[in-house]
């Protein structure tokens, strides 16, 4: 079987995570910093292609816009970058006695913080290049509605879709521990950042890209005029509500749905040793030692 079994994916699940805590601050930051521009360019590359795919209906935009955006988390996966959102499953090895608490917040700060430094400056340097102008800066006006959408968000709807978007990140996450080869790991990555994309659920590194894309393309010039969007609502697109409306209530939600639904309930199911675990355990043993 081309695939690992439940049970084995637990298990190298676990070890990945144990693995991941003996990381230096420098590396952390450096393959954070990685996994950051990395969504950024599947996040910018779906900005691209959906733009104008207004006219093919609502439905169909989102369905290519998480086809597209996939490829972030792929290039995530395979290339051993460390991205905060699928670190929830560390959660597992926690739970498991294998790390610390605090080796886990370690983890969890210098990944998010370098997630953050990697997304907002692939979108500092995105306004250089001048593509918000292209195809008469329709472009940058998605990408500034995009921002205003998100925003626009109560603190709940944000926290909620935090928490539905991880379970399936930290779910494509996992079936690349089942799966033992490239093309199956890149599918993994599909079918989950797809399904959220299209969902309309919320991702936390994601929005650190977004976010920030869309506030810089409001400056920049014959966006806003494409956009056409009024100016109370142009005005919600600053720091403050970027941080406190959608980033924050985000990662805690993307937090809780990535440990709760994905590292606690497999924990349960394929990692705890139960009491019969355990005498199974210690009678294999005996039985070795006696060579029966």
């Amino acid at each position: 079987m081309n695939c690992f079994t439940p049970v084995e994916a637990a298990e190298n699940c676990c070890k990945a995570q144990v693995g991941r805590v003996k990381l230096g601050i420098g590396q952390m930051l450096a393959l954070g910093f990685l996994a950051g521009c990395y969504i950024a360019f599947g996040a910018n590359g779906a900005t691209m292609a959906c733009h104008d795919l207004t006219s093919l209906g609502a439905g169909f935009q989102r369905l290519a816009f998480g086809s597209v955006f996939s490829v972030g988390l792929m290039m995530v996966v395979n290339n051993g970058a460390e991205l905060f959102t699928g670190n929830s499953l560390m959660w597992t090895a926690c739970i498991d006695g294998r790390i610390t608490v605090l080796e886990l917040l370690r983890n969890w700060f210098w990944v998010l913080l370098a997630n953050m430094i990697g997304a907002v400056a692939f979108a500092g340097l995105m306004y250089f290049t001048g593509l918000w102008k292209f195809n008469n800066a329709l472009l940058g006006a998605y990408a500034l509605k995009i921002a205003a959408t998100k925003v626009g968000l109560s603190w709940s709807e944000a926290f909620v879709r935090g928490i539905f978007c991880n379970w399936l990140v930290c779910i494509a996450v996992w079936m690349c521990f089942v799966a033992k080869d490239v093309i199956s790991k890149c599918a993994a990555a599909y079918v989950g950042v797809m399904t959220f994309v299209m969902s309309n659920f919320e991702h936390s590194i994601a929005n650190m890209f977004f976010l920030p894309a869309g506030l810089f393309a409001k400056y920049t010039p014959g966006v806003i005029e494409a956009a056409k969007l009024p100016q109370e609502v142009l005005d919600t697109v600053n720091w403050s509500n970027i941080v406190i409306n959608n980033w924050i209530p985000v990662t805690l939600g993307n937090i809780l749905g990535g440990t709760i639904f994905v590292a606690g309930f497999y924990w349960y199911s394929y990692v705890r040793k139960t009491q019969e675990k355990e005498v199974s355990e210690v009678c294999a043993v005996i039985q070795q030692k006696n060579g029966i």
